[in-house]
């Protein structure tokens, strides 16, 4: 058996594409259909991603359903704590997160432990960043407030 993905729904995937991107996914596969009116699109950590580039060991499915035809208004998502988060490990959590600030990005629970923090997704998706290792508490994290629900 094999774990293969997560599928979140997401309303701008280009949005959704960035935000991931900040952390350091790509995009490994595109698939649309025209019957279905649907797009998924697969992300996966460049660690995570086989030899031949086209699929990865875990993915990350952005499914973005079209606008319906007869022109009402696309479907919203809400979350729900029942889903939890995703997470990820980065190389240097301080500068993860700095970028991510850099891109409009708010940092719902900074790092301030030099281990752990926590973002969402332009749909509200919780993401964990946990560090390599550790780093020692520095300035601005150590005394930032978290903002917001995490």
């Amino acid at each position: 058996m094999n774990y293969l993905h997560t599928m979140i729904r997401v309303s701008d995937p280009d949005a959704t594409i960035r935000f991931f991107e900040l952390i350091g996914l790509k995009e490994v596969r595109r698939m649309e259909s025209e019957q279905g009116r649907f797009t998924l699109i697969f992300l996966a950590a460049p660690g995570d991603i086989r030899a031949d580039g086209k699929r990865a060991s875990a993915e990350v499915e952005l499914t973005y359903n079209w606008p319906p035809e007869d022109g009402s208004a696309p479907e919203t998502y809400t979350g729900g704590r029942n889903f939890g988060h995703l997470a990820y490990r980065v190389e240097n959590i301080y500068e993860t997160c700095q970028r991510m600030m850099d891109a409009g990005i708010t940092i719902n629970r900074p790092p301030r432990d030099g281990h752990m923090a926590f973002v969402r997704s332009p749909d509200g998706i919780s993401v964990e960043l946990l560090q390599d290792g550790r780093l020692e508490p520095a300035e601005p994290w150590a005394s930032m407030p978290n903002t917001g629900a995490w």
